[in-house]
């Protein structure tokens, strides 16, 4: 890579880390979009870009979830209770999700898959639809498939989970800092599960770039990794700072500007924009 190459992923990475803190969302919804452009420039073969950019970014939540989650303990804001009881879901739908089908997926519909699935978390944001005060978490069983449909979906599109996750809490009485802050720690076992699924389903494609591992891009995982970790625990310190209007209003704003940007690449791809 160039040196410019270098700064214009590190500032991503700084940049994507202070989102993950602020907003509990792994990073991955702002940096699928921002790869899938640095990729084309660097002239990564087009039907391999997104799937490149998706595993890498994933790959990144592995360091920057724990960085963010650590902030956000000392706050006691991580409701560990419903970590531990969606973990496993999670795992299961993470490898479900990296595999094969992500594999087979073309392009176009990885990005229109993000795109639709971040505007909707996006308008359920905005709407700040009231739930009913007697709605609680689901139980055991619940749960399981609650996890196991936020880590195939969060591997599908390549990200830590909380476009789904934070929307999901908040329905369920959950505070919206809590909520945050308890995503953050979901994006750990939601990165390892989707990473190993990605190596495998990638291992031995010709058509990816070199320093490859499977369909995750060490190079960019590296500077994107030490620039995230730093700059988590800022974001966590801010979130804090707002109140749970302002939050809002922020996590649905960053969506609807990422689900915007995928939605035009997807019709790109096929031609029809």
């Amino acid at each position: 890579m160039t040196l410019i190459q270098i700064i214009a992923l590190v500032l991503l990475g700084a940049c994507t880390g202070f989102a993950a803190g602020l907003l509990g969302i792994g990073g991955g919804m702002i940096l699928v979009p921002f790869l899938t452009f640095l990729f084309s420039i660097y002239g990564f073969p087009a039907e391999v870009i997104v799937h490149v950019a998706i595993a890498t970014s994933m790959a990144t939540i592995l360091f920057t979830s724990l960085s963010s989650v650590r902030a956000h303990h000392k706050r006691g804001a991580v409701r560990w209770d419903i970590v531990l009881t969606l973990a496993p879901g999670i795992l299961i739908g993470g490898l479900l999700g990296g595999g094969k089908l992500f594999a087979l997926l073309k392009t176009s519909w990885l990005s229109f898959i993000f795109a639709g699935f971040v505007g909707f978390s996006a308008y359920q944001m905005l709407m700040n639809k009231k739930p009913q005060p007697s709605r609680t978490l689901p139980g055991k069983t619940g749960m399981l498939g609650v996890g196991t449909f936020i880590g195939f979906l969060s591997s599908l599109v390549g990200a830590g989970g909380g476009f789904v996750s934070v929307p999901f809490m908040t329905w369920c009485n959950v505070a919206m800092h809590n909520a945050v802050a308890t995503s953050a720690a979901l994006g750990f076992p939601i990165a390892l599960a989707s990473a190993i699924g990605y190596v495998i389903s990638g291992y031995g494609n010709p058509n990816l770039p070199e320093g490859s591992l499977g369909y995750v891009y060490l190079p960019a995982l590296l500077c994107i990794a030490l620039a995230s970790v730093m700059t988590a625990p800022l974001g966590a310190k801010v979130a804090h700072q707002l109140n749970v209007a302002q939050l809002k209003r922020v996590f649905a704003i960053v969506l609807i500007c990422l689900s915007g940007y995928m939605l035009n690449k997807g019709l790109t791809s096929l031609g029809l924009y």
